[in-house]
Formats: C-alpha cells, structure tokens, sequence
C-alpha cells in the first residue's frame, strides 16, 4: 500500500502500545510507542469508545465479541474497505482500555506470527484520531479479496470465527 503523501493524523492523544508477544495477552502498560489503528465505516469521534457487542462488518454479521485493531495501517485499509455499510472508509487511531491478544482469524489461519500486527479485545477501544491522508488497494487487489471471500461464504466458512 502507498500513503499518498506523509500520513496526517488528527489526535490530542498520543497512543502507545507495542506489539504484543506472540500468543500472551498484553495491556497498555506492557507497550512502548506503537500506534494503533480500527477501519471502518463509521463516523467516530476523539473519545468515542468502539465496543464488542455490536454486529459484525464481516460474514453473516453476527454479535461480535471482540473489537479488533492493528499495529499496521494495511490491515486497517483491509478492515475499512472489506466493512459493510454505506458511509465513506475511516481509519481512527485508537488506543486499548484493556488486555489484547493476537488476532486468531489471521494469525494462526493465514499469518502465523502475526505479520499484520492484528489483535482483538474484549474491551473497549478509545478512539483517539482519524488518519485523513490513506490509500486504498487498487481495484483489482480489492475485487479479488472480495472474491476469495465469496468463495469462503459459499464454502461455509465464517469470515471471523469470534
């Protein structure tokens, strides 16, 4: 993915974090400078909490019991553009108001070792910005990854297994 342009981000909050050790849950205390992110469609504020509980922006959109954010802005762009809705794509920084841990919908299916820095909570997020200066995947990359996805809703499979 390319920034079009040095990434903006609009915050009163700086957020850090770090990535958490591989399998092992984490807390804010144990991080050290690492930003976090959340894509989306929704309109969000500085302050605004993003919450499990809500239904899903992917799969057959059941009760999400996780929120899920990423150490990387390519996983955000990924969770923005794949989310259902009509609003326009927004990444927020958000930083964790609990424990998080490795993302298991990608890190033991399809990135062992957590490359895409992807983790879930079951606490809330807070938001703390938005990044105004992002790119998306080029059409043929998105089209495709909606494909793959079809074809693991025909198959029965569960875009998140929360």
């Amino acid at each position: 993915m390319t920034v079009a342009a040095p990434l903006r981000i609009e915050s009163s909050v700086a957020v850090a974090a770090n990535e958490v050790a591989r399998g092992t849950m984490g807390t804010m205390e144990d991080h050290d400078a690492e930003r976090y992110y959340h894509g989306t469609r929704a309109d969000l504020e500085p302050g605004d909490l993003v919450e499990p509980g809500n239904r899903s922006n992917y799969g057959t959109r059941k009760k999400a019991n996780h929120v899920y954010l990423s150490a990387t802005l390519d996983a955000a762009v990924w969770g923005t553009e794949l989310a259902v809705g009509e609003g326009r794509g927004r990444i927020y920084t958000v930083e964790p108001t609990g424990p998080i841990e490795d993302d298991p919908n990608l890190t033991d299916k399809k990135f062992p070792g957590n490359p895409t820095k992807s983790y879930r909570s079951r606490e809330p997020l807070r938001v703390t910005g938005e990044v105004t200066d992002w790119e998306g995947h080029a059409p043929e990359v998105l089209q495709a990854m909606r494909d793959n996805l079809e074809r693991l809703r025909q198959q029965g499979i569960e875009a998140i297994d929360d």
